[in-house]
């Protein structure tokens, strides 16, 4: 990243900003940092069990696996991108970061949830050809196609993430400008610049609308299809298989979405940062937290893996032990 410490105008460029968090008294702040670092750690081992889970179990060796294992693997840095300045700001009076600080949280923030959103969608796709064409499912989603997905999803994350940083990352900050938000993202950081963002929010735009509308589109038409698919089933056990197949993406689907449109999809005038922050908790510290618990309780398979998994290693241990005694 640049380092800012040229001179733009009258004015020193920062090299510091002050993110503001969650103003409440230091008792509460303890009781958030446990809350937070009791969720971040059990969001680490959820999404680590589910990897293990389908690593070791041949059953799981499937498209829609390997495409679980990739939104477990990501979400573990996507927290990790997030939660361990803001578990330190709760303890700490000093609340600074530095503008590379800032900027490479921004950076790997975007790439992941820029990744997210276009795996979210090569799933409800694999979801649409397994059920509306699975005579063929084995010859469409074969397993270069799902590398191909998945190593599509970060690389236009990535690419994402460094377009606009090209262009928030040059922008002239006055002093130690004050971020209402326990994170670096990018509203909160256009609306403090001492020069004029209008460029940077346009590149922002288009580049939200690409990667949120067409990710959307894929969700919204593969769900339309599996919908009218289903319903053509004779039987309702027959439509309750099939549906089951696809709830448990289905709702982390709508739990993301949801959300993130909530922040990113409003118009400028309606931006309250109290809101935002409120609503930025539920997809950067709950939904990581709940998707596991999602696909573990709607599918058998990952249960019944997690279940194998959890004993295998608890029946080594006891081994373990024994031996060494």
């Amino acid at each position: 990243m640049i380092t800012k410490v040229l001179e733009a105008g009258n004015h020193t460029a920062t090299i510091h900003f002050i993110l503001l968090g969650f103003p409440t008294r230091p008792a509460f702040q303890l009781f958030l940092f446990f809350v937070f670092l009791a969720t971040y750690l059990l969001t680490l081992l959820e999404n680590a069990l589910i990897i293990l889970a389908i690593c070791g179990d041949r059953q799981l060796h499937k498209p829609m696996y390997f495409f679980l294992s990739h939104l477990s693997f990501l979400e573990m840095w996507y927290v990790t991108v997030i939660s361990p300045k803001m578990l330190v700001d709760f303890l700490s009076h000093d609340k600074t970061i530095s503008f590379n600080g800032c900027m490479t949280q921004l950076y790997f923030f975007v790439t992941f949830v820029c990744a997210e959103y276009l795996l979210l969608a090569v799933m409800a796709f694999d979801r649409h050809v397994a059920i509306c064409k699975p005579l063929r499912y084995p010859v469409i989603v074969t397993n270069q196609l799902c590398g191909t997905l998945a190593g599509g999803c970060w690389l236009c994350g990535l690419t994402t993430a460094t377009i606009k940083m090209v262009f928030i990352a040059r922008l002239h900050y006055c002093g130690k400008p004050h971020i209402n938000h326990y994170f670096c993202d990018i509203s909160p950081l256009l609306s403090i610049p001492c020069e004029d963002p209008s460029q940077a929010e346009r590149v922002d735009f288009f580049l939200a609308l690409v990667v949120i509308a067409i990710p959307l589109c894929v969700v919204v038409a593969s769900y339309a299809t599996i919908l009218s698919a289903i319903l053509r089933i004779p039987s309702s056990h027959g439509r309750q298989k099939a549906f089951s197949t696809c709830a448990s993406h289905l709702t982390v689907v709508i739990l993301f979405y949801s959300t993130t449109l909530f922040t990113y999809a409003r118009p400028k005038l309606m931006y309250t940062y109290s809101s935002n922050k409120v609503v930025s908790v539920l997809y950067t510290v709950i939904v990581p937290l709940l998707n596991p618990i999602i696909y573990c309780l709607r599918n058998r398979e990952v249960k019944a893996a997690l279940k194998k998994t959890i004993l295998c290693k608890g029946s080594r241990s006891r081994g373990d032990v024994a031996l060494s005694n």
